[in-house]
């Protein structure tokens, strides 16, 4: 899972870099404001850490920005300010999430941990990753390269691998859990149909393991779909 820590105590980076590392992290630090910015435009971030007080722009004003553009990323505001009508501001120009300096680093990653959970259902029928979302209801997976229509097999596996964001799927289970039994011939060459072609597509691009599938599944389709058409 990848994150911006977007901070301008070199100290506090080092160290939050290092707890964050150790709980399977992937994270990009930053020490100003546009370069905050200019990052969150330009990566697909799973969560952004952004500080209110850095040079250059505020993270507020980072945050406004990012919101203004249609970027939904959840991000956690840190703040060395505890007033109520700070946290407010914060909140309401879409913050996710607001932590008072000094905090313990367990605090921070429980909040990041919720966070997620909170971001990775928007509603009753709708799953995201990244920007890749899985509308259940209506069987649609939309990405940056388009919207498909998913048949039921590939609706169910995807919604396996969003649900489980940062699991590994062997055969067995996923078996189990989409085709609803053991592994027969036919089913696992039918697994096979689905998750080869994705692999081919998308390759490793590096994220969540559930981005990456979600990703390459929707390129697969598109691929299958132009070699039907053709």
């Amino acid at each position: 899972m990848k994150l911006l820590l977007a901070e301008d105590e070199h100290g506090l980076v080092r160290a939050l870099a290092t707890i964050l590392g150790h709980e399977g992290y992937e994270v990009d630090a930053v020490h100003d404001g546009m370069s905050a910015l200019e990052h969150i435009r330009s990566v697909d971030y799973d969560a952004v850490i952004l500080d209110v007080m850095m040079p250059g722009m505020d993270g507020i004003e980072v945050l406004r920005r990012v919101r203004a553009a249609g970027n939904r990323v959840p991000i956690i505001m840190l703040t060395a300010k505890s007033e109520v009508s700070d946290k407010v501001e914060g909140l309401d120009a879409g913050a996710n999430d607001y932590l008072a300096k000094p905090f313990a680093a367990k605090e921070l990653l429980a909040r990041l941990r919720a966070m997620m959970r909170s971001t990775a259902a928007l509603d009753a029928h709708t799953l995201a990753m990244g920007n890749v979302r899985l509308d259940v209801s209506a069987c649609t997976l939309t990405g940056p390269s388009g919207c498909e229509r998913l048949a039921n097999r590939e609706l169910q596996i995807m919604e396996l691998f969003m649900e489980h964001p940062r699991e590994r799927f062997p055969t067995e289970r996923l078996l189990l859990e989409v085709w609803g039994g053991g592994g027969s011939g036919g089913a696992e060459r039918g697994l096979g149909l689905y998750l080869v072609p994705a692999q081919e597509a998308g390759g490793d691009r590096g994220g969540c393991p559930s981005e990456r599938r979600a990703e390459s599944g929707l390129c697969a389709r598109g691929a299958r779909a132009r070699r039907r058409g053709g």
